[in-house]
């Protein structure tokens, strides 16, 4: 599935601190329904886009430290 992007209205995390090492992340369609995801240091390169199961899922693993690497 293709989803138009030119659109979107990307954000930084608050948290990120204005660095350029960051995702950036826009909320899609009329009540969020998807959540696009890329690297703010390419822009124009790909996005993962998420459902809203799959991003709660994904935001709760980030949470649980699932991805932390010691």
């Amino acid at each position: 599935m293709n989803i138009d992007l030119s659109a979107a209205s990307w954000f930084k995390s608050t948290y990120s601190g204005g660095g350029q090492e960051c995702v950036e992340v826009a909320f899609i369609g009329a009540v969020a329904e998807r959540v696009g995801v890329r690297d703010s240091k390419a822009p124009t390169g790909p996005a993962l886009v998420f459902d809203s199961v799959g991003w709660d899922a994904f935001v709760g693993a980030l949470r649980s430290g699932r991805f932390d690497h010691a």
